[in-house]
């Protein structure tokens, strides 16, 4: 009787544990996702959806919306956009479509991001992409660099003409409406297009990618010459060479070897003990770069070292967090200066909170570090009243040469437009892409439309830096201009750190000669 129980309690213990498997296995094949599909069209009414709740949420909880752009002119190109979603598309199509509106308010800080799930699949997927980089300026533009580094031909100092016909000109008019930098600045969306592949990965958004392309180029001749290229896949072009053609099919790849990139740290220091000049690099205010170490024994060093000139590139710098370029700054500044003489928020109604990432702590911070004003902003009054001191040990007052550019870009702006204008600092090169008066940033958390997954960053405060400097949408200015030039590209010279050393060497020889 007892073996007789025992194996029917085994049967149904192994029919239970059947079906209990059936019932996870089926569990998890009905959890298990669909593959990412980038050509997945969404229906009309979803993206108007979608669009509605990007227009409400920024124009509520946006505090600089309309500080470049009129209100009229913003809902003119919010009704132009509205009326072109009207068919079914894709999410880089609808992305594009919110990237353009964006743009017009001038906010480098209020930028667009893809879903979570387009972000998955581009880190696994293999797709094709236009093949080099890109140096843009006025109606010129040049290779900087190519995927495809056996290319004997689009080589780095190559003149572009045209592409599919686009000259240099029609291709910024077009991009420049989906890239946003502050203010007024051109020279930021001049620099944002020329860094990395940006222009690339915006050319094939806009435009599409096609299976050649024909580029017109100035051959080493001087003559006008015309390639057909393809894009560059970054599978098969990585096992093997065979794609490089610059004409009909049939034509085989060069045997011109390849050269190796470079890598830069994010900051670094380098000393020139004879001629007494150090040269900084500071690529980045990222707090997880160990600035703060960083900015200390270097001054240290320079101290000891008796340096007389201090060259600092913050050229690539887009910022990061303003206590480190604030550190940076007191190190040489010669007087007392707050970050801001305004800092605000305002906040977002309670049915557009849950779409905006980490509202309730970010909600609880504006309760407890901000004080209600008569102008009903919420205002950050400790930096609005707190002012910071040069720093007493190891502070530098020898010459400093600040090299600016169109990267240079929210922290960093902080950082040159606090110096600008001491009598031992010079700024050179180009217009900053952060805006001298003030931008929007400090707390910038996503927004994410529900039906898309689309989304976007929601700078929340409004910085004024200095109320007496003209709100004029400019960038800050250098004190000497450095612009780029062909032969500095093509011969991968520094026209901006060359154009410091002549001015140092300037400089000693008018000192030498009143020594005599």
């Amino acid at each position: 009787m007892s073996i007789f129980y025992s194996e029917v309690k085994i049967r149904n213990l192994r029919t239970f544990l059947i079906l209990f498997g059936e019932v996870l296995l089926l569990a998890a094949c009905s959890s298990l996702k669909k593959p990412y599909d980038p050509q997945k069209k969404f229906p009309p009414e979803k993206l108007q959806a979608d669009y509605s709740l990007f227009r409400k949420i920024l124009e509520t909880s946006h505090p600089s919306i309309y500080w470049y752009t009129s209100k009229d002119s913003m809902d003119y190109y919010f009704d132009e956009i509205n009326k072109s979603i009207d068919t079914p598309m894709t999410e880089i199509q609808f992305r594009e479509k919110l990237a353009y509106v964006i743009s017009k308010m001038d906010c480098g800080h209020t930028t667009m991001k893809s879903s979570k799930a387009f972000s998955k699949y581009v880190d696994t997927a293999y797709s094709a992409a236009f093949p080099f980089a890109l140096k843009f300026w006025s109606d010129t533009m040049v290779v900087t660099a190519n995927l495809r580094r056996m290319d004997p031909i689009l080589q780095r100092g190559t003149v572009v003409k045209s592409i599919n016909g686009y000259t240099a000109q029609a291709l910024t008019d077009s991009l420049f409406n989906f890239i946003a930098t502050d203010g007024y600045s051109i020279n930021g969306k001049y620099q944002s297009l020329s860094t990395g592949f940006t222009f690339a990965n915006l050319y094939k958004n806009i435009f599409g990618m096609r299976d050649s392309f024909d580029i017109h180029y100035i051959d080493s001749n001087g003559f006008e010459s015309q390639a057909w290229i393809k894009p560059y896949d970054f599978k098969a072009d990585t096992l093997n060479k065979k794609t490089l053609t610059h004409g009909p099919p049939g034509r085989g790849p060069s045997k011109k070897k390849e050269k190796p990139f470079n890598f830069y740290a994010a900051a670094n220091l380098q000393l020139d003990t004879v001629m007494k000049t150090g040269f900084m690099t500071v690529m980045t205010f990222d707090r997880s770069n160990h600035l703060k170490r960083f900015f200390k024994n270097s001054f240290k060093t320079i101290d000891q070292s008796h340096i007389k000139n201090l060259i600092i590139d913050v050229r690539s710098n887009g910022g990061g967090d303003a206590g480190l370029s604030t550190l940076l700054t007191r190190f040489i500044i010669d007087h007392k200066f707050k970050i801001a003489d305004s800092l605000y928020t305002i906040k977002p109604p309670s049915e557009y909170k849950k779409y905006i990432h980490n509202s309730f702590w970010n909600g609880l911070l504006v309760t407890f570090m901000t004080k209600k004003k008569e102008d009903n902003k919420y205002h950050f009054t400790y930096f609005e009243n707190h002012f910071y001191s040069p720093r007493k040990k190891n502070h530098y007052d020898g010459n400093v040469y600040i090299l600016i550019g169109g990267n240079s870009f929210s922290a960093t702006t902080l950082f040159a437009g606090d110096l600008k204008g001491q009598k031992n600092v010079t700024l050179v090169g180009e217009e900053t892409g952060g805006a001298y008066y003030g931008n929007t940033a400090w707390m910038i958390p996503d927004a994410t439309l529900p039906n898309t997954g689309v989304r976007f960053r929601l700078p929340r405060f409004r910085m004024v830096i200095d109320t007496e400097r003209v709100k004029n949408g400019q960038g800050v200015l250098p004190d000497v201009w450095a612009l780029p030039s062909l032969d500095g590209i093509r011969d991968g010279i520094d026209v901006k750190a060359m154009k410091v050393k002549e001015i140092i060497a300037e400089r000693n020889s008018v000192s030498g000669s009143e020594n005599k």
